[in-house]
């Protein structure tokens, strides 16, 4: 292995070129996408709701990354196209006392992230993966991508995102997994 491929893949994880599909729960599928809408709200001074049609008139980009599976596999030179989380809070102003943010998904399926980690420049919301639309598998139509956080904290169909004045955990978390999940520092179960 080189030494630049070991400095890009966190302690216990193996590299796949697959894309494995993990998740709980059935799949979500859209049939019509005058449904779908991504609520922005909590500490917000006005709370917003953007629909599929408008969101992907929303300004793209491409952004290139590693990611990592708190269940061991990591897959990298990943490609996806979204949104800049910094174009989806130009939508909004929050108020002072916001510092996280919980992702509502479909099904119920929520997870926490600190307000920092979550605008941060790596950090968006993906329609497609090397360069096709995302499959319902994989979070069609509209995924969160934290890459810097094992890949629980990078919701499937998002639905929501909420602004919160103090953590509190997620689906997951409340289920044993790591409030936070850097995956250099292997933080992926907390059953204390």
């Amino acid at each position: 292995m080189s030494e630049t491929f070991t400095d890009r893949v966190p302690p216990g994880q193996t590299v796949t070129e697959g894309f494995p599909v993990l998740h709980y729960g059935s799949v979500p599928i859209y049939r019509d996408m005058d449904k779908w809408d991504l609520r922005l709200f909590g500490l917000v001074e006005e709370e917003i709701s953007i629909g599929y049609h408008d969101f992907m008139k929303l300004p793209q980009q491409e952004f290139r990354n590693d990611i990592h599976c708190v269940t061991t596999w990591s897959k990298l030179d990943n490609v996806w196209e979204g949104v800049a989380v910094r174009t989806i809070m130009d939508k909004v102003k929050l108020k002072p006392e916001a510092s996280y943010v919980m992702l509502h998904a479909e099904e119920g399926w929520t997870t926490n992230l600190p307000l920092e980690d979550f605008l941060r420049e790596t950090s968006l919301l993906a329609v497609k993966h090397n360069g096709e639309l995302l499959t319902p598998e994989h979070g069609y139509p509209v995924r969160m991508v934290v890459p810097h956080l094992y890949f629980w904290k990078s919701a499937k169909w998002l639905r929501g995102i909420e602004f919160l004045a103090s953590d509190k955990p997620g689906f997951w978390e409340r289920n044993g997994y790591h409030m936070y999940g850097d995956p250099w520092e292997e933080q992926r179960y907390d059953f204390d």
